[in-house]
This record gives C-alpha cells, structure tokens and sequence, in this order.
C-alpha cells in the first residue's frame, strides 16, 4: 500500500467475500446434517424413538390375582379378601422422603408403629419403584383430604387392594396359618414375574402348603401417566387368573366345639374322619389373631404373644411332642397279638409292680395293689401297666420299633398338613447313635407303657388310632377336600404312600377294638364315666403321661405338685365302633388324669358329631337305630 492511503479497499472487499463465502459453506454443511439428522429421527429411526417415548408416557404395570377362598366343608367362609385403601409410598419418586413423612403426620393419623414398619420396610430388599404401604385402612375423610393435597406429594398413593382376611381368625389360626409380607429369603426363591405386584404370600398352614394353588397367576396393565408418574388411564389391561378356592375336610362347628371344651386350659384336640382321613377338627389351645399378622403385627403385640407362657403361637396339634403314654397301648396290643409276644388266653397276676430280675428295681403298675389276674383285654380295659411291662419285655425294642412305625410314629405321616412334627420312635440304633449308649432291657419297660423316650404328637395319635378303627386300613390326614375350579383335585393334593397294615390273624383287629370297647362300657373300664349312656358304643384308651420323673418309690401327689408340673392327660378313641365316623385324640396339658379330663372332652365331640352335627340323607343322625340299640 502507498504511503499516505489509509486503507486498501479491494482487499478489504476480497477478504470479506472470503469470509463470508466460507460462513455461507458451513452453514449449508450444518444444515446439511440438520436434515440428514432428521431424516434419521423422523424416518429412519421412527419405531424406535416412538417407542422410547411410550415408555416415558405408557408403563406397564402388574395386577395381583385375587388369592383363592378357603371354606370348610359345609362352605362356611374360612378365609377371604376384604377390600382395604392404603397409603403408599415409591421412595423412588419421592422428593424429600423426611418432609413427606412430616407432611403426611399432618394430613393423617400415622402411629409411631406405622413408621417404624415404614423404615423396616424401607431398608428391606424389595423390586425396583415398588409401592412400601404407610397407613392402611383409611377412612373416606382420608382419602379425601389426600386427594386434595395430592399435587404437594408426589411418590405418595392412595392404593386400594385385597387384603385377607380371616373371620374366625383365633380358631382357625393353627390350621389355616396365616398370609404375610413378601421377606427377603421368599423374594429369592418365588417367581419374580408371577409375583410383580403381589406383597403378600402364605407363611403358614395351609395358606402355606397350598400357596401355588391360591396365589393365582399375575395379569398386567398398559397406563398412561403424566410426569409425575401419577395414572392418566387405562390403555391395555389383562386381566389376571384369580387363585382356586379350597374346600377343607374342617367342621367349623366341630372346630368351635373344641375350642370350647379346651377353654382356660392348655391342650389339644385332633379329629379325623377314619373313611377319607379328612381332619373335621385340629385345635390347639390358646391360639391368636392371624389378621394381627397379614399387614404387619406390632413389636409389642408380638412381644406379648411370643413371650406368653401359655405359648399361643405353638401348634401342639401338630408340634407338640409328648409321651403318649398308655394311648400307645392298643398299637402295643396289635403287636403283642401279631409277633406271637402274647395270646388272647395267656393271663398274668398282677401284684402292682414288675420286676426284670428277683430283687430287682421295681417298676410299679399305676395302681399300687395291682389289679390280680388280667389277659390282654383286661390289661387294655383297665391300662394294667404291668401286663405291658412283660409282653414289652417278650418283644423287644426292635420288634416293638417296627411295629409302631407301621403306625406312623417316627414320620410325618400327613399328605397336607403343613408343619407337622415327627416325633420320636426309639429305636437301638438311634440310642446308641444320638446318646452312644446300649438299649437296656429298662427301656424297653418303659416303652411299654409309652413314656421313658418315645414322643408322639396329637396328629400322631389320631391317625395311628384311625388306622385300628379301619382294621389295618391307611388313610393318611388331609385336609383338603376340593379344589373349587379347575383343577383337578388328584393333581392338587398329594399321592398316598402307606400300604395297609396286615395281621395273621385279622380277627386280632376285632379283638383289640372290643378291649378299647371295654376302656369306655366295661365294669372296670378307666375311661366308663365317660362312656356311660351314650346311644351308641365307642372305644378309646385313656393315658397319662409324665411332665417329671418319680424316684423307684416316690408316690406322685397332684394337689402337691405345681400346676405345670402335673401329669398331662391323654385320650384317643373313636365311634360308633361298628362304623366308625370319627377317630379322636385328645390332650390336655397338666390335666392329670386322662379319664377324668380328656375322656369327657372326646365323648362331647363324639356327642356333636354323631348325635348333633352330621345328618344323613333323609336328616337323621349319624348312629342308627341299630347301634343305639347297643
């Protein structure tokens, strides 16, 4: 540029156009992507984005099956769905967990309770944005006030859902069992699909043993929501498969009864219909709120149930482990007769005590001066310990252990009854195994009269005494009767295992049914208190079992024993003995005497379910004219 000119126009111009021709190219290239960008999105990549932004709009949601129904045979209703409002939270959603809470507390009545279940709840396992409930069953005025304030609380639902509830809660609690919250241990085994949306899954009872069948199968929901994730509608729904409903072998009635006959005292009551093996009654005394425990129970509630001494939370129908004492007798007779240890003819002199050798300990009869000259049927009839204590003797553990099993002693010998115990049936090798120690001739004599290590649960004793009413007949406890839907009931209920049990002789059966006949209607029968001026004939076995241990001549005083250290009081038996239709066994904890406690008990439910409950056809009781005859 010459000296004195200020500026170079035409190069300036160049310069400019340069710029602005490069400007001009970017933005083109720019637009360029732009469009070729949009054309991907719009075009290209259209099914795809659609659906991403469905799923910001349209989410799928589970819906729970209705849990089955469970009536008892009569189709009274045993358990049932009660519709419940709730409020929710998904922690997930919530803005401020602690001002929610604190907003919530001003709205509703939360109890201190509701939140300490919340924060459990909160710090447990669960599935991703899954609902934690907060207060249940809330009031219209509720709901109403929640729904007025619902744009202040997002995360936070009003949820209306099915909840069990039980009617008889208290009888049928040890039965039924209960439904609870979904834990961290059956999160990890159920199936995570068919339980979305379900919190609740049977934890005891039949609720348990048959949760497959009243779960149902899940269905699901396509909703639109907005951003807050609040529903819109509905867009999609498939409805879910509500579960099948029982119907069990239970009499409620029979059941109340027991209850009733039980009242103030701790015991047991099993009843079985000795044709099907359908259990009519199994209460255990005292029992509990179930519904305290479907939404949560309390830690106090808990606390006073769990730390009662009256232990109403354990099944003693089921888990009670007790020695069956002289109710072993009959099933001792059976094999008495069977191995050839005894005969019909073969007597003894009882002198009130039997000795293994001269001079030897004395194990004494239950009545000190002995009752003189017995045979089997008398030894039955009047509980003669000292007959048992001999033919004990004659057969041996291992002959005394085989026969029992066939029993169902030593086994859970129950197709669905949920927790049932197997007690204890000794046995040489067991002895030595769990205490390393040889069986003693001793152990056998105590054997004989079902105390020293044998224990036997109430079940145990009814089905091993329906296995005599039927004549060597198996027919294992169920409670199931029949499923109320679609499924078969063979492919619902499990398949039975025992064979028969057969004698050499199977009049020996006859025999031993007419010794426990005596029990209840012979002149010398312990249990003939009972049995007197009932329109129909019924056998049974008293027996007493002992909660301490007496020294070689130690006498045992009731009135000077504690309340529970007394002997427990046992009763099985069943009638008509014709026909039986209805096997029982009782216990009564501490009651002493089994003829004088638990005897009454049983001919009261012999009473209402032949003379009061049951009706044939034509709306006649359950005894005939023939047997009342009798």
């Amino acid at each position: 540029m010459p000296w004195g000119e200020l500026k170079d126009v035409a190069a300036e111009r160049r310069l400019f156009q340069r710029r602005a021709l490069v400007m001009v190219i970017f933005i083109i290239v720019m637009l360029g992507v732009l469009v070729a960008r949009m054309y991907q999105l719009q075009i290209v990549e259209h099914d795809i984005y659609t659906t991403l932004s469905d799923k910001n709009r349209v989410q799928v949601q589970s819906v729970p099956p209705p849990r089955g129904l469970i009536y008892d045979r009569n189709h009274e209703l045993l358990a049932e769905n009660r519709p419940v409002f709730s409020v929710t939270l998904v922690p997930e959603r919530v803005e401020g967990m602690e001002e929610t809470l604190t907003r919530l507390e001003s709205l509703l009545e939360i109890s201190e309770q509701d939140l300490t279940r919340f924060q459990r709840r909160l710090r447990e396992p669960r599935r991703p944005f899954q609902e934690i409930p907060l207060r249940y069953d809330l009031t219209e005025e509720e709901i109403a006030r929640l729904a007025v304030h619902r744009h202040e609380l997002p995360g936070v639902e009003v949820k209306a859902e099915l909840v069990r509830y039980y009617p008889h809660s208290e009888l049928t609690s040890h039965v039924l069992g209960y439904v609870g919250r979904i834990n961290r241990d059956e999160l990890k085994r159920i199936d995570p699909v068919n339980y979305a949306g379900t919190n609740y899954i049977g934890k005891s009872g039949i609720e348990r043993f048959y949760e497959n069948v009243l779960h149902g199968k899940v269905g699901y929901q396509h909703v639109e929501t907005n951003a807050r994730g609040r529903t819109l509608r509905v867009l999609e729904r498939k409805n879910p498969v509500p579960g099948e409903d029982l119907q069990l072998h239970l009499d409620l009635r029979l059941q109340k009864r027991a209850y009733e006959l039980l009242d103030g005292r701790r015991g047991a009551v099993v009843a079985i219909e000795p044709k099907t093996g359908g259990i009519l009654a199994l209460a255990s005394v005292p029992g509990f709120d179930t519904n305290k425990f479907v939404t949560g129970i309390s830690v106090d509630d808990y606390r006073a149930l769990s730390e009662s001494k009256d232990k109403p939370l354990f099944n003693r129908a089921l888990r009670g482990q007790y020695p069956p004492g002289s109710t072993l007798k009959p099933m001792l007779a059976v094999a008495a007769l069977d191995s050839g240890a005894t005969t019909r003819d073969y007597t003894i002199w009882d002198p009130g005590y039997f000795q293994l050798k001269e001079g030897g300990r004395r194990y004494r009869d239950w009545k000190r001066g002995g009752h003189g000259w017995v045979d089997l049927k008398d030894a039955v009839a009047e509980s003669c310990d000292v007959y048992f204590y001999e033919v004990a003797v004659k057969m041996g553990v291992d002959t005394m252990s085989n026969y029992l099993s066939s029993f169902g002693f030593g086994e859970d010998a129950t197709l669905d009854v949920a927790g049932a115990l197997s007690g204890l049936l000794p046995s040489r090798e067991w002895k030595q195994a769990v205490r390393n120690e040889p069986w003693y001739p001793g152990d056998s004599v105590n054997l004989g009269i079902g105390q020293g290590f044998m224990l036997a649960t109430p079940l145990q004793l009814a089905t091993a005494t329906a296995l005599i009413a039927n004549r060597g007949r198996w027919v294992e406890p169920r409670l199931l009767q029949d499923v109320v839907g679609d499924e078969p009931l063979e492919e619902v209920l499990p398949p039975e295992t025992h064979e028969p049990l057969k004698l050499k002789n199977p009049d020996d059966w006859e025999y031993v049914v007419e010794s426990m006949a005596e029990v209840m209607h012979g002149r010398k029968g312990t249990a003939r208190g009972a049995g007197r001026g009932a329109p129909y004939r019924m056998a049974g076995k008293t027996g007493t079992a002992q909660v301490f241990s007496l020294e070689e001549d130690e006498e045992y005083d009731a009135d000077e024993v504690r309340e529970r250290l007394r002997d427990h009081a046992l009763f099985v038996g069943f009638a008509p003995v014709d026909d039986p239709k209805i096997v029982v066994s009782v216990i009564v904890e501490n009651g002493g005497s089994g003829s004088g406690t638990a005897a009454p008990v049983a001919r009261a439910l012999f009473d209402a379910w032949l003379l009061e409950f049951s009706k044939d056809e034509d709306g006649q009781n359950l005894v005939s004219q023939t047997e009342a005859a009798h």
